[in-house]
């Protein structure tokens, strides 16, 4: 069980500045994972391939680095960095932490069906349809003064 009590659910605006924050962490280390096997593939002699059939598979390996880096964080921490710096947390809808499939399922369907998350703007719990479908909510945790006067 998480053990600050959560005083709200977290808002569209801290959920999409949290998410930005990430993938633009995940788009840099793709970019340069990129940069280094062109540069490798240039030394070697690889050809250029079609532009079209380059950028496609760019977006689907970079969705799921994206889903990787999800699961990985919410699995292991309850938030991605980008959510640690918003001060919001992933929890199962019983304030549990997120179990691997929940939040497999729920980076997979982000990734590659970020519309979803728009749900958030007319839901009352702010959840998007990634949310739904892992049965998940974003909690804002209390500020550190506020868990202080709490707690005495």
């Amino acid at each position: 069980m998480i053990d600050p009590v959560p005083s709200e659910y977290a808002g569209p605006v801290s959920r999409a500045i949290a998410y930005l924050l990430d993938a633009l962490l995940v788009s840099l280390i793709f970019a340069g994972s990129a940069a280094v096997i062109r540069l490798l593939r240039s030394v070697i002699g690889g050809r250029v391939d079609d532009l079209a059939f380059t950028a496609t598979s760019a977006y689907l390996v970079l969705a799921a680095l994206l889903a990787l880096y999800d699961t990985l964080f919410w699995a292991l921490a309850g938030r991605t960095p980008g959510m640690a710096l918003l001060g919001v947390r992933v929890v199962a809808m019983r304030r549990q932490s997120v179990s691997w499939v929940s939040a497999l399922v729920r980076a997979l369907v982000l990734a590659y069906f970020p519309i979803g998350a728009l749900w958030v703007l007319v839901d009352r719990r702010h959840q998007g349809v990634h949310d739904k479908l892992a049965r998940t909510v974003v909690i804002r945790l209390p500020s550190p003064a506020t868990a202080a006067r709490v707690a005495h």
